[in-house]
C-alpha cells in the first residue's frame, strides 16, 4: 500500500464520524429554533418587479401554453423588466400603494398586540400551573415503575 489507508483504519474513521454526526444531531435537537410565525401578521407587500411579474406570467402563459418551466418564465420576465424604462412607473405606483396599505395593517396589528399581552400572560400562567400539576402526577407513576424494577 502506497500511502493509502487500510480497511480497518477507514472503518475506525467512519465510526468516529458517525459518532460525531450523532452528537451534532443531538445538540441540534436541544437548541431552540426560531419562534413560530404569527399567522395573523400581515405579509410584506410585493415589490414593483413582483407586481410586474403577476401580469407578465399571465401573458407569458397565454403565448407559451406548453412551457411548464418556472425558470423560463422568470428569466423571460427578468429580461423584459430590464428592458423596460418608463413603462415601470405603473408597477412602481402599485407597489407603493401596497406598501402604504401594508404599513397601515402593520400598525393596526402592532396596536392589537400591544393591547393583548395582558390577557395572553394570564392564560399562559394558568397553563404553566396545569403543566406542573401534570408533571407531579407523572412523577409519581415513574417512582412506582422504579420500585417495581428494584423488587425484581
Amino acid at each position: 500500500m502506497k500511502g493509502g489507508r487500510s480497511k480497518a483504519e477507514t472503518k475506525k474513521a467512519d465510526s468516529k464520524l458517525s459518532v460525531k454526526k450523532g452528537a451534532a444531531a443531538a445538540s441540534k435537537s436541544t437548541k431552540k429554533g426560531k419562534p413560530a410565525k404569527d399567522p395573523n401578521k400581515p405579509k410584506r407587500p410585493a415589490s414593483a418587479f413582483f407586481v410586474f411579474m403577476e401580469e407578465f406570467r399571465k401573458t407569458y402563459k397565454e403565448k407559451h401554453p406548453n412551457n411548464k418551466s418556472v425558470a423560463a418564465v422568470g428569466k423571460a420576465g427578468g429580461d423584459k423588466w430590464k428592458s423596460l424604462s418608463a413603462a415601470k412607473a405603473p408597477y412602481v405606483t402599485k407597489a407603493e400603494k401596497r406598501k402604504v396599505d401594508y404599513e397601515k395593517e402593520l400598525r393596526a396589528y402592532n396596536k392589537k398586540l400591544a393591547e393583548g399581552p395582558a390577557e395572553e400572560e394570564s392564560e399562559k400562567s394558568n397553563s404553566e400551573v396545569n403543566d406542573e400539576d401534570d408533571e407531579e402526577g407523572s412523577g409519581e407513576e415513574d417512582d412506582d415503575e422504579d420500585d417495581d424494577e428494584d423488587d425484581e
